[in-house]
């Protein structure tokens, strides 16, 4: 005989889901043709149905801890089909954006990211700081003579040492956060197969099988049953974007401080700014600012042609799109207003710049752009445990 099991329903969770962007979720009925369209639901123990059945009743625990939210693409094609317009993709997406801002601290920032109520303090904190900088540097105003960014913010002392601390202070974020994500998977089934190929998988295994299908072909992505051409598209151009200016800053970084060591002081002209339009490293970002509009424009025309009634979109994805929009238009913008010799403009053009790239980097494992690095976890996760086989790994092939 079978032992009852007590569940403890939140009602405060349902409405905050609710406000994530899971707001039609009541609206479901349990008709289960969420789960029957998705082609990337497991035939086991399928999804979204029993997400929307945990929604409903507020099950935080369950919801909070499901490998499956990750696994979904948020490709659309199950609100597509929903008889009753609950949007079971939104809810998926709503549970996941919720997941973010709770699986590592400050939880105040992650308070800040859940509205656009947050925006404020969101900005407000690089918009201070920078302007801060600049008054000590020069009390606001504006250098005379050449246009030279570090005349008011000094890369040695301001943007090196800051966004330095930026970057542990999220990679110590990230690393918090998928170490309590892993062991949030702790409980689930282990499953495999028996067969030639029954083996359980190493870690190796599953990230090269995710990084080759997920990451690098997007074959999982293109397998969803909605029209993902734009999505596909705009995510590969901001990918290849995003790759390129970082070699560019890396390699500013490495010719800045490898020229102060001995011997090494021929590598300050590899990457001396401002550079010439003819520079390799300078046409790499060019290259790098073409690719990001193309894929923003991709992706904001896609956002902005979704159908309301079936898909919505939260403050994740606009604050992510802005952002990331903001990024381009003021370091563009810097570049051109520098070259035309518009100090008045460029100084605070690259001001705007910097606050939009703290704002881009620093809040990382909160925003929506965190999915890159949970998703991931998510996916080796599921292919270690069973739940999503491997697909090929040192040339076998296994069936999904």
């Amino acid at each position: 005989m079978s032992s009852p099991v007590r569940i403890q329903p939140d009602p405060s969770f349902v409405r905050e889901l609710q406000a994530a962007g899971g707001e039609s979720v009541k609206k479901c009925y349990q008709c289960a043709t969420c789960s029957v369209a998705c082609p990337l639901s497991p035939a086991e123990n399928p999804y979204p149905r029993k997400e929307m059945v945990w929604a409903q009743w507020g099950l935080k625990d369950k919801l909070m801890n499901d490998i499956d939210v990750w696994l979904c693409h948020n490709c659309g094609t199950c609100s597509d089909l929903c008889p009753r317009g609950a949007k079971p993709a939104d809810t998926l997406a709503a549970i996941r954006n919720m997941t973010y801002r709770k699986l590592v601290g400050p939880a105040k920032i992650g308070e800040w990211m859940s509205s656009s109520k947050g925006l404020p303090y969101l900005a407000g904190i690089p918009a201070v700081l920078w302007l801060f900088i600049w008054l000590l540097t020069t009390g606001l105003s504006i250098p005379a003579g050449e246009i030279k960014f570090s005349k008011v913010f000094p890369g040695d002392f301001t943007i090196d040492p800051l966004f330095g601390a930026v970057a542990v202070f999220v990679a110590w974020s990230f690393y918090k956060g998928v170490t309590n994500m892993w062991k949030s998977f702790a409980s689930l089934p282990t499953t495999f197969e028996v067969g030639a190929h029954c083996e359980k998988p190493t870690l190796v295994q599953a990230i090269i099988d995710v990084l080759r299908d997920d990451l690098y072909t997007h074959r999982q992505f293109n397998e969803c049953g909605a029209d993902n051409t734009e999505r596909s598209k705009g995510h590969w151009a901001l990918l290849a974007a995003f790759v390129a200016l970082a070699i560019v800053t890396s390699v500013v970084a490495v010719s800045h401080w490898g020229s102060k060591v001995p011997g090494f002081h021929w590598l300050h002209a590899l990457g001396d700014t401002p550079m010439v339009l003819y520079s390799p490293v300078k046409l790499l970002a060019i290259v790098g600012t073409v690719l990001g509009f193309y894929g923003l424009t991709m992706l904001t025309r896609r956002r902005l042609n979704l159908d309301a009634q079936k898909q919505g979109s939260s403050f994740y994805d606009w604050y992510l799109l802005g952002v990331i929009w903001a990024v381009f238009v003021t370091g563009l913008g810097s570049m051109v207003l520098r070259l035309a010799g518009v100090a008045g403009l460029a100084y605070p053009m690259y001001y705007l710049h910097l606050v939009a790239v703290f704002m881009m980097i620093a809040y990382l494992p909160w925003s929506k752009l965190g999915h890159l690095v949970y998703r991931t976890t998510a996916l080796v996760y599921a292919r270690m445990s069973g739940r999503k086989p491997l697909t090929r790994v040192e040339d076998k092939i296994f069936e999904i």
